[in-house]
């Protein structure tokens, strides 16, 4: 074997390292949260709270990603993307395991902090992917956005089963992912060794002042619609297996049908990406994603339990394409790495904000009226300004300022 040769096998061990590394951080991105909506019934009667402060749980962590996101690339430019990213792996590990101590105040703590470590890998990896695999976005991109959604799916489906083995309870199931996150620390370590500068976000402190997101209407519809998506997909994820309680099923089922849900998601998280890195606007896929996040909607308000497995499926491919879309809007809409992070720290900032107030509201709105239909209707008229937002996003066009 040539010099050569060794060199490029080299890298491409490398690369491959960096990938299996990547995913693994994105493992760790949406699991610690989604093992909670299962859990929800059992903390609100352990803990003794109203719908509306149980509903907090899952809109704490958007609020942190609202005030966390605007700083991160400006972190990461000063002190390195790797080192940043493993950082938040060890908050998140702090997070996990003090939110799964008995206690409300140690609940919401942990929960706030599992919220600001989630916040920088949802800024940081998009302008990542950009800049370490620039010819491989879409594909790479869907393997991060599976990879995330599959432990996702796992979460839910396995929530209620942990916490029903001997004396685990709700806080033991909660406490068993630190593991992910540890071992996604341990294996994310030797890149922080690695060309720390090399992997910052900005190329030139000239460059930054050129950007100027928040002027752009470009801009603002990325980050209205990343914020709908999210809206819709958290507030789901908070109260779908009480909307199913109150349609028959059982506490494991309705778990379980969470975990279809996100399993439904899975495979168009793969697909999207490479689709709309494809096409040369996204207003279809747009349109698309916005048509089925009414259907699924309508079907839960229906009511018609032979339409609930259909409605969740429906739901859970919205959610997978809204997602998707949301993370490549970031790199199609900007021109670099340093755009393609300053575009998703302020529409994640915005975007979780406009979505922090899902699940509360959803919730406040069941405590008022006594049933769901009220809230699920909110939710479909959210819906329709999505579908507008989206064909608008999908646009062939780069943000300039």
């Amino acid at each position: 074997m040539s010099l050569e040769q060794q060199h490029l096998r080299k890298r491409q061990q490398g690369g491959l390292f960096l990938l299996i590394s990547l995913l693994l951080i994105g493992s760790n991105l949406r699991a610690p949260l989604t093992a909670v909506g299962p859990l929800i019934p059992s903390i609100r009667e352990h803990l003794e709270v109203s719908h509306t402060v149980v509903g907090s749980i899952t809109t704490l962590p958007l609020i942190a990603f609202a005030l966390v996101s605007p700083f991160v690339p400006k972190l990461a430019n000063r002190f390195g993307m790797e080192r940043m990213i493993f950082i938040s792996m060890l908050i998140l590990i702090a997070g996990i395991g003090l939110r799964s101590v008995t206690g409300v105040s140690t609940l919401f703590i942990g929960t706030a902090l599992v919220g600001i470590a989630i916040s920088f890998g949802n800024v940081l990896i998009p302008g990542f992917i950009k800049m370490s695999f620039p010819f491989r976005i879409g594909i790479t991109t869907g393997f991060y956005v599976v990879f995330m959604n599959v432990f996702a799916a796992i979460a839910s489906g396995v929530s209620i089963p942990l916490a029903n083995i001997g004396s685990f309870g709700w806080e033991g199931a909660l406490a068993a992912w630190v593991i992910l996150a540890i071992v996604a620390a341990i294996l994310w370590f030797p890149h922080i060794r690695k060309k720390e500068r090399a992997a910052t976000i900005a190329e030139d402190d000239s460059k930054q002042e050129k950007t100027n997101m928040w002027k752009s209407m470009t801009a603002w519809q990325v980050t209205i619609f990343m914020g709908l998506q999210s809206l819709m997909f958290y507030t789901v994820l908070t109260w779908l297996p009480e909307i199913l309680e109150a349609s028959g099923y059982s506490l494991n089922q309705s778990g379980w049908m969470l975990s279809l849900m996100q399993f439904a998601l899975i495979p168009i998280t793969f697909i999207m990406p490479i689709v709309a890195g494809k096409m040369r606007n996204q207003k279809l896929l747009g349109f698309m994603t916005g048509s089925l996040f009414l259907l699924g909607i309508l079907g839960f308000i229906s009511g018609n339990t032979s339409l609930i497995v259909v409605s969740v499926i429906l739901f859970g491919i919205a959610c997978g394409s809204g997602f998707s879309l949301s993370m490549m809007f970031f790199t199609l809409r900007t021109k670099d790495a340093y755009e393609a992070s300053e575009l998703s720290g302020m529409a994640q900032s915005i975007g979780y904000l406009l979505a922090a107030f899902g699940p509360v509201l959803f919730g406040a709105i069941h405590d008022m009226t006594g049933d769901w239909t009220a809230s699920l209707v909110f939710l479909a008229g959210t819906g329709v300004i999505l579908l507008i937002v989206g064909i608008l996003a999908g646009r062939d066009v780069v943000i300039e300022n």
